[in-house]
């Protein structure tokens, strides 16, 4: 378990780019979701929070605006470039399979370890990858999904690939009174003769 006063020192370098950390301390703070672990709820984490920590505060600070690709950018630079290492960009879309019908972006996307479709939510992620400790820092991560236009397109699809399975299907086996191919064939040919 992460020691969350361990945690303090390398976050307060990017006081410029979180204004919450220079105007004040988060009333939440490391020390309220470090320790937790499983479902982190808003409400889960107020009571760890201390004095001052109500489930209100908790909402407030996460209504912040927070520049998360330059925040990681900044604790980076100053905590983990190695300059005589040497970092490929890479980007990388992750599946995460979900049951509920409510959540946001909610839709089907193509599972890699199931391969197949999957009722899931996607996930965008852009990272630097070292190739001396062959570690990946991720530097920004976004959610994926499809626009309004592109499920009403793959509906108007679902829908004709439906119709066409409803047509009638010919029964198994050779149709009564029709030949062998081979037998047709060789007829045809001693007619033109």
């Amino acid at each position: 378990m992460t020691n969350p006063s361990s945690i303090s020192p390398p976050i307060s370098c990017a006081r410029c780019w979180l204004t919450w950390l220079s105007n004040r301390t988060p009333p939440t703070g490391a020390k309220a979701w470090l320790p937790r672990c499983g479902r982190v709820t808003m409400l889960g984490i107020s009571p760890w929070s201390g004095t001052g920590g109500s489930y209100r505060s908790v909402q407030r600070f996460f209504y912040i605006n927070i520049p998360w690709a330059k925040v990681f950018w900044y604790f980076f630079q100053r905590h983990l470039l190695d300059k005589q290492d040497t970092y490929i960009l890479a980007g990388d879309e992750c599946v995460v399979t979900r049951s509920g019908k409510k959540t946001y972006g909610l839709d089907y996307f193509f599972s890699g370890l199931l391969k197949k479709a999957v009722p899931s939510l996607s996930f965008f992620t852009l990272a630097l990858v070292s190739v001396k400790q062959q570690r990946s820092y991720p530097l920004r991560m976004e959610q994926t999904g499809r626009s309004a236009e592109e499920k009403a397109n793959s509906q108007i699809k679902k829908l004709a690939r439906k119709a066409k399975s409803e047509e009638p299907k010919r029964k198994r086996g050779r149709p009564k009174g029709s030949c062998n191919k081979k037998v047709s064939a060789q007829a045809k040919n001693l007619g033109r003769k």
